[in-house]
């Protein structure tokens, strides 16, 4: 009997030790503002929500943040509103009292969102927006973005070009005929200004440069100017729906090119493009993004990073019926993924709690080299005194080509997983 009573005195004591230990783990609030619903949510804010929220399970599903803190997502939908969103985001802060929004996909809402988190002295964690405006010249102490610029998008099309331009049957840069058209928001002035800045540096003929509202519901008119120009390739930047109004109107109206690279956004959903256009339509065409999971090279990436991605896909098929998601889900999985397993912890490790200002503090001490990260890329925020303050130098987009139903990486070289179908074979609709 006395040994009875002490076997059930232990397993009691363990009983409550157990509890005391989960009850001991500190709940830790994360506001996650993304566009769940709108015009935005198809182009790539709901695949990045996705992929947040599967990087905060996963997060906790491993014990929580050093198993002391378990993370709640506080979800707010920005309703593809910049209205809507500065709303949430203030309730996110007064009412929540959240120390890090993370999100968020329009760089329309990324921009005015940045300030007012920097006054109140709130992590904003930006991971897919890419304006240049978020970051340039603002000296913010508060906003980091993992995700590359969209300088970088512009920038990184024209370079493609400069070094295949061989492809199209020309023996200089300065021959080929090019055309620059994009939405007149933060996204398409900073994607278009970096494009322009690149045609310039290698000479190459802009026979057409025109913005239009992402709101549109004809571009036939730009369609138009753009079979007067005849140029050899168009730079493309937009949204979803104005993407599909251009290449439906393009094809009805007979415009030929011999390549069309979008940047982000809705090219960035080959899938959902092709199932809205037909794969005649589509076949080809060019996306300037960080790579997706599925078709990075895990022996590119830190030990583990290639497991972890596995996993990652896998729980996002599960979860939403997905198995080949977007660029936008890695870059949602990706970059929440930097934010609660290194910059957090780190914070935690070094100055106590997780904090707004201490997750600044180890945001700015991180040093995680190429390949260091599940997008690819590593990760070293430029410090306030910076022209880019909190922008990460160390990450940066792809060239990618749809073709025949498969993603192919076609630029950098070092990234390549095929070589470019440029000029666009004859079975496109486009194709000269």
């Amino acid at each position: 009997m006395k040994k009875i009573i002490i076997i059930l005195l232990c397993a009691l004591i363990s009983f409550l030790s157990i509890g005391e230990e989960a009850s001991s783990k500190e709940d830790l609030k994360i506001g996650f503002l993304f566009s769940l619903t709108g015009p935005f949510a198809p182009a790539g804010a709901l695949a990045g929500y996705r992929g947040s929220i599967i990087a905060s399970d996963m997060i906790n599903d491993r014990g929580g943040i050093l198993g002391k803190y378990k993370i709640v997502p506080i979800v707010s939908d920005a309703q593809s509103s910049p209205d809507v969103a500065l709303r949430e985001a203030e309730r996110l802060i007064t009412v929540e009292k959240v120390p890090v929004i993370l999100g968020v996909f329009s760089s329309a809402i990324a921009v005015p969102l940045a300030p007012i988190c920097e006054k109140n002295k709130t992590i904003f964690w930006v991971i897919i927006a890419i304006s240049d405006e978020v970051v340039k010249g603002r000296h913010q102490h508060y906003v980091f973005r993992v995700q590359p610029m969209g300088s970088q998008w512009g920038q990184s099309s024209v370079e493609f070009i400069s070094e295949e331009y061989g492809r199209l049957g020309y023996k200089s840069p300065k021959d080929v005929k090019t055309a620059v058209i994009y939405e007149d928001g933060p996204y398409g002035v900073s994607v278009s200004t970096a494009n322009l800045e690149r045609i310039e540096k290698y000479g190459m003929k802009l026979v057409m440069k025109e913005s239009y509202s992402h709101k549109a519901q004809d571009l036939s008119s730009l369609v138009l100017k753009l079979k007067a120009a005849d140029p050899d390739v168009i730079f493309h930047t937009g949204y979803f729906p104005d993407i599909v109004i251009f290449l439906r109107q393009a094809r009805e109206l007979g415009l030929k090119t011999k390549a069309i690279i979008g940047h982000g956004a809705g090219y960035a959903n080959f899938l959902l493009l092709e199932k809205s256009l037909g794969r005649e339509i589509m076949n080809y065409a060019y996306d300037v993004d960080p790579a997706p999971a599925q078709i990075l090279d895990p022996k590119k990436l830190k030990k583990g990073l290639g497991e972890l991605n596995s996993e990652f896909l896998k729980r996002y098929n599960e979860k939403f019926h997905d198995p080949n998601p977007t660029t936008h889900a890695t870059q949602g999985f990706a970059h929440t993924w930097v934010l609660l397993n290194d910059t957090i912890p780190l914070a935690v490790k070094k100055y106590g709690v997780p904090t707004a200002d201490n997750i600044r503090k180890a945001a700015l001490e991180l040093d995680i080299p190429e390949g260091g990260t599940p997008a690819g890329y590593g990760v070293k925020f430029a410090p306030p005194d910076h022209l880019f303050a909190g922008q990460d130098l160390r990450s940066y987009p792809a060239v990618m080509q749809w073709v025949n139903g498969k993603i192919e990486i076609v630029w950098p070289k070092g990234m390549k997983t095929a070589d470019p179908k440029l000029p666009l074979p004859q079975d496109s609709v486009f194709a000269k």
